[in-house]
This record gives structure tokens, C-alpha cells and sequence, in this order.
């Protein structure tokens, strides 16, 4: 290994924090070579460019060789592991690092879903969820961590997890006969109209709010039942208390399901989201381009903004744009916002290019004013410009006074996501771009040459 990239590397990963995240290594051209997770950075990574590491023994030949390649490692911090294992593995399917392995196909961590929608709703874990009438929580990390917590939860809830249609007012469900869930006490059988509807809902309800809390109390009391057990000598009960509470911890291990998205368990229906989203904008017809303007930036350094073209309700790629700020004050996202608004649409001020039906802007209220004030610099009357606010997913569009909230499974605001997600995805991947120019414009000062940092890409820097 050159001992000077070796060093550069080391100098690198001493400014990682000992925190959760994680690392993508990349080669002399900036391409991503490999993805990984970490409990502690800094020490992970260090550990492929120790001196003693035997990298082909523990982790095989081809990251042996993918070592060899490596000149430039970035990471992203994350709140917990969990964070981290579900943000490796949706970096890993959008990038598809030639030497990862695992998690570049199409699979999905599970949620735990309760069919609302229905008149005894059932509790599933499943990595498809359903277009509507849900309600999800998730994604987990460990599928078989939450197979077992439902399975814990279901003696103490009595929740149904079979695929019958159940309606209340069927009445020949009074000669069905349940089956053995209800013999060991484990569903209160609404397939056989042995349980009322209210009382059924009631059991989900407090299923719902035991999902939603912190469950720290029901662990409590069953560590002390475990302990009790086991001092009376009544090992077996002891046994099944510890299991359960293991498999209730396991419910911790858990994503947001806001926040950890997974497009991918989703399906979009262009052509429906775009009909309802000329519903919820007062159109004619549905609209056929749509751009979205997203801004990236840690701590004001390398601030860019990123903007992604939609046509007919799928990705245009060769509409993407992508813009380095040049604003003084480059950690003001709404100044950020109004550059790129200016440098991207002044053509069409001067009639030189047409605007798309729709502009799509990610934040709330104060951003769809920024890209408002933006047209208004401008002297012009802007097409229809509209924002997506993070967690609480409301629409604020020009004009209202109050934004719009969407059910979860609205095929508008699905598509409205992927817009923005896709956003988020282009800024984020030219921002972690200009970090690394940024790296090697240090090292070229410490009289270091660095590698070639020319970096291919698909679309033009405007």
C-alpha cells in the first residue's frame, strides 16, 4: 500500500467522532466503492488500515483488494445504531457499491402493520404494506426480533393475525368455527362473533398506545415477575418471561417510518398521483413537469442546492440540475433557496425557456416564501409553487393561508415524497462531492499531491 495515501487516509479517519454513522469509500474518481455501519467511526474504520489488520482472513479477499483502491473515506453521523444500519442500507441499494454484498437487492426491513381500515383490524409483519387503511410502525432491523415481539404481544392483546375478511355484520360468522389461536387464549376470535367490535378496538387501541410508548413500565414489571419466578424456583415461567422481554426490546430497534423511507415497499402510481394532485391544486389536468429544489449544507460548509425534474410523474434525469452557492451567508437555507430559484428560472423570466407546472420545495412555510420573495425579485408571477414540510408531511401551497395534510396514503403525497426524497438524494451526493474536493484542497496545501479528484457525473454543474 503507498505509504502516503496510507498516511492521508489515517490523517482522515483521526477527525472522525467516536459516534454511530456511516462510512462510503471511495476510489481516485470519486466513485463509491464500499458502504458500511459503525457503532463507533472512528475505530471501525481504522481498523481496515491498521498495520496488524489481517483484512484477508476476517473480511475475504475482495475487500482485501477494495483497500487497495480506497483514497477517500466520508461518513455521515447517525442518532443510534439502528439509525445507522437503516441509513447503510438505503445508501446501499440507491448506490450499489460494487463491493457490498448484502442489501443491493429490492428486500425492505418489515414493519408491523394493524389494518385500521377493517372492522376487527389485524396486527401483520410485513415488508408490503397496504396502499391504504394501515397503520404502520417502523421499519425494523431485526425481522425475526419482531416476529417474536408480536408473538409476545399477541398472548397479552389477543389481536388476530389471520388474512380472513371479517365484517360485523355478517352474521353467519356465528357457525364458524375459530381456530387454535383461540383455543390457547391467544385471539378473542371476532372470525366466530365471540367478541364485540367496540371490545375488539379497544384491544387494538391499547395495542396502538403500547406501540407508541416507551414501554419502560411493562418491562419493569415483568423483570420483576422473571426475578420473582426464578427465586421460587419456577424456572419454566421464568424462562418464557425472559423471552418475552426480550422480544418486547426488540420493538427498539426500530426506524421512523417518516424518516426511514423505503420507496421501494410503495408502489407509486404516477398517473393516480398526478390526477389527485391536480385535485389538490385546483388544475384542469393533471400537470406533466415538476421540478424540486432541495438544499444541502453541514453547518453553512459546502452549501449546494439540488434540483430534480419530474415528467409525466417519473424522473428526468437529464432535467437535474445542481447549483454551488454562492451567498454570503451560505448556513441560510432561505437565501440558498432564493439563489438557486433566480439562477434556474431567469431564462423563463426572459422567455427563453418554459416553466414546469409545478415547483416543488422541501421545508414549510418559511421556504415557499423564500422561493415566492425569489420570483418576486424577479418582477414575474410564478407557476404554481408549492412545499413538503419533513415529520408532519403538510403541504403549504401558494396562495393558502393554512397548509394541506394529507392522509399517509395519498397517491399526491406519495408522489410529492418521491419527488422530494430524490431531491434530498441528488443535493446530498453533490454536497458529500465538494466535502471531498475539499479534503484534498487541504492535503495539496500540507504539500501533499493528492489522487485525481475528477469526478464523472451525469448532469452539468450549473
Amino acid at each position: 500500500m503507498d505509504d502516503q495515501r496510507l498516511e492521508t487516509i489515517r490523517e482522515r479517519i483521526a477527525e472522525f467522532p467516536k459516534t454511530p454513522g456511516v462510512y462510503l469509500m471511495k476510489d481516485a474518481e470519486g466513485r463509491v466503492l464500499y458502504i458500511g455501519k459503525a457503532k463507533d467511526l472512528r475505530s471501525r474504520v481504522s481498523s481496515y488500515f491498521q498495520p496488524s489488520a489481517d483484512l484477508l482472513n476476517t473480511r475475504g479477499p475482495d475487500i482485501c483488494r477494495m483497500v487497495e483502491k480506497v483514497v477517500d473515506i466520508d461518513y455521515l453521523e447517525c442518532d443510534s445504531e439502528v439509525d445507522a444500519l437503516l441509513k447503510e442500507a438505503r445508501l446501499i441499494k440507491d448506490t450499489q457499491p460494487p463491493h457490498n454484498v448484502q442489501l443491493k437487492d429490492g428486500k425492505t426491513f418489515p414493519y408491523i402493520e394493524i389494518t385500521t381500515g377493517d372492522d376487527f383490524p389485524g396486527v401483520y409483519v410485513t415488508r408490503t404494506p397496504r396502499i391504504k387503511g394501515s397503520k404502520l410502525y417502523g421499519p425494523f432491523a431485526s425481522p425475526m426480533s419482531i416476529r417474536d415481539a408480536v408473538n409476545a404481544l399477541q398472548k397479552v392483546f389477543k389481536f388476530r393475525t389471520c388474512e380472513l375478511e371479517i365484517h360485523d355484520g355478517d352474521e353467519l360468522r356465528r357457525f364458524f368455527r375459530p381456530c387454535l389461536l383461540h383455543s390457547i387464549n391467544r385471539c378473542t376470535a371476532p372470525c366466530a362473533a365471540l367478541v364485540e367490535k367496540d371490545e375488539y378496538r379497544k384491544d387494538i387501541a391499547r395495542f396502538k398506545k403500547f406501540l407508541a410508548s416507551k414501554r419502560s413500565v411493562v418491562l419493569r414489571q415483568m423483570t420483576k415477575e422473571m426475578d420473582a419466578a426464578a427465586t421460587e424456583l419456577r424456572y419454566e415461567e421464568a424462562a418464557k418471561l425472559r423471552d418475552r422481554i426480550k422480544a418486547i426490546q426488540g420493538l427498539e430497534l426500530a426506524g421512523d417510518v417518516h424518516e426511514d423511507l423505503q420507496p421501494e415497499a410503495f408502489y407509486v402510481d404516477p398517473k393516480k398521483g398526478l390526477e389527485k394532485l391536480a385535485d389538490l391544486l385546483g388544475f384542469e389536468a393533471p400537470p406533466r413537469s415538476m421540478e424540486c429544489i432541495d438544499i444541502a449544507h453541514l453547518q453553512g460548509e459546502e452549501t449546494v442546492g439540488g434540483l430534480i425534474c419530474f415528467i409525466d410523474g417519473k424522473p428526468f434525469k437529464a432535467g437535474y440540475r445542481r447549483f454551488k452557492i454562492e451567498a454570503a451567508d451560505r448556513a441560510d437555507d432561505y437565501a440558498a433557496i432564493r439563489e438557486v430559484i433566480i439562477r434556474r428560472y431567469r431564462y423563463a423570466a426572459e422567455g427563453e425557456e418554459l416553466y414546469p407546472d409545478v415547483i416543488l420545495i422541501d421545508g414549510g412555510l418559511g421556504q415557499l416564501h423564500a422561493g415566492l420573495e425569489a420570483f418576486s425579485d424577479m418582477n414575474i408571477r410564478p407557476p404554481m409553487v408549492i412545499s413538503l414540510a419533513k415529520r408532519e408531511e403538510e403541504v403549504y401551497i401558494q396562495a393558502r393561508s393554512s397548509p394541506v395534510r394529507l392522509p399517509r396514503n395519498n397517491d399526491a403525497l406519495r408522489l410529492l415524497q418521491s419527488m422530494r426524497d430524490e431531491a434530498h438524494r441528488f443535493a446530498q451526493h453533490y454536497h458529500h462531492i465538494l466535502r471531498r474536493k475539499k479534503t484534498f484542497d487541504k492535503d495539496v496545501n500540507g504539500v501533499r499531491r493528492p489522487p485525481n479528484t475528477e469526478t464523472p457525473h451525469d448532469y452539468d454543474e450549473t
